[in-house]
């Protein structure tokens, strides 16, 4: 298993318990065959440029360690949340 870490941002328009359901969604989605070490909520920030016409959204950082098949699962079922703007997944080499 290797060090990984992925950053997404969540639409603003969704309602807070929501925001904690999706965390709690994705964390298990790591924690089937991988670890989540660190899983910290930002909050709502404001965007650099506008994306879909949407200036703010909640940020989500998380450090795992998970196989390649996991870090590939998490990718696909970001891509197909609506909820989800951005995410990006990176190896954590420190």
């Amino acid at each position: 298993m290797r060090k990984y870490e992925v950053m997404y941002i969540i639409r603003p328009d969704v309602e807070q318990e929501n925001v904690q359901a999706l965390v709690e969604k994705f964390n298990g989605i790591i924690s089937n065959g991988g670890e989540v070490t660190k899983s910290d909520v930002i909050g709502k920030r404001r965007l650099a440029y506008e994306i879909n016409k949407l200036r703010d959204g909640y940020f989500v950082l998380v450090h795992f360690n998970a196989t390649t098949e996991v870090v590939n699962e998490l990718d696909r079922i970001m891509k197909i949340q609506d909820e989800v703007i951005r995410s990006l997944i990176v190896r954590d080499v420190a």
